[in-house]
């Protein structure tokens, strides 16, 4: 099995902290509006974990694919991006058949790794 590469595991623990501090803000909105239960936690654990789960493995692939040529490189994100979407369709569709979780709260976390992205994006072109 091939190590994590430093610069993945970095942006993938930047991608977790803006997704933990995210998902506080989202329970926060939950509760105010008087719709917080346990199913808002747990569908938010469950989705804030796969969406960071999702990250590394796109993180994961990138450093594969560095290593190949053009044609296998392109075969593989071709692969990788298409298993990350079956994975994030089928947590959604448990998250909808089982009342623990809610549905909201579950996909919801799925955009905030755009939102780490974002934010890495402007601190990186503020400081150029």
């Amino acid at each position: 099995m091939q190590q994590i590469d430093a610069t993945v595991k970095q942006e993938t623990r930047f991608v977790a902290g803006i997704t933990l501090v995210l998902s506080i803000l989202m329970q926060a909105i939950f509760l105010a509006i008087g719709k917080w239960d346990y199913t808002v936690l747990l569908g938010n654990l469950l989705g804030g974990g796969v969406a960071v789960g999702n990250f590394l493995l796109l993180g994961l692939t990138v450093q594969t694919a560095l290593g190949q040529d053009e044609e296998d490189a392109k075969k593989r994100f071709r692969l990788s991006r298409s298993l990350r979407l079956l994975l994030l369709f089928v947590v959604a569709l448990i998250a909808y058949l089982v009342p623990v979780f809610h549905i909201l709260a579950t996909v919801i976390p799925y955009l905030f790794p755009r939102v780490a992205i974002g934010i890495r994006a402007a601190k990186t072109k503020k400081q150029s």
